[in-house]
């Protein structure tokens, strides 16, 4: 289910002007009742993650095929990407990532806290790179997420997890 809805997102993503900064990013963050676990995709157009860490200073930016790319960017997106929940962080632990059409998924879980607990989310991947950058963080499953969204600056934001 998680993977399906990944390539939802995908694919709104995935317009003519991929060759450009997109300045959008969508996460999805869900309660996993077999595993008991968090799971977590951001899903970056790949030529802005590719921008990010030329911005950062990496000369040789190559998503695509150099994994060491693709390994720094999910670093980063995991630093500028927080869930609390009861005051507490929740650990998330970076799972890796993959390629999807024009797309860079990053993979992350941990401990959930359970549906119906109000989560603390702070999203603010690439908008130290970008102003204009919009992230929309969908909360739950199903065809009705709570999604809150995050320009720079924001100051975290609240959704129960369903």
């Amino acid at each position: 289910m998680l993977r399906w809805l990944a390539a939802l997102l995908i694919m709104a993503l995935s317009v003519p002007a991929a060759a450009h900064q997109q300045k959008a990013a969508i996460t999805s963050v869900e309660h996993n009742p077999r595993t008991g676990l968090i799971e977590v995709v951001h899903t970056i157009p790949l030529h802005d993650a590719e921008h990010a860490l030329r911005h950062q200073g990496k000369k040789s930016a190559d998503i695509t095929s150099d994994i060491e790319s693709r390994r720094e960017f999910a670093r980063y997106a995991a630093a500028r990407f927080s869930i609390s929940a009861g005051g507490e962080n929740l650990a998330l632990k970076l799972l890796g990532t993959e390629i999807v059409g024009n797309s860079l998924l990053v993979y992350q879980e941990g401990p959930s806290p359970g549906r119906g607990t109000e989560l603390t989310i702070r999203s603010q991947v690439l908008t130290d790179i970008w102003l204009r950058q919009t992230n929309r963080v969908n909360v739950g499953r199903g065809t009705s997420p709570e999604t809150l969204v995050f320009r720079g600056g924001d100051r975290p934001k609240t959704a129960v997890l369903r």
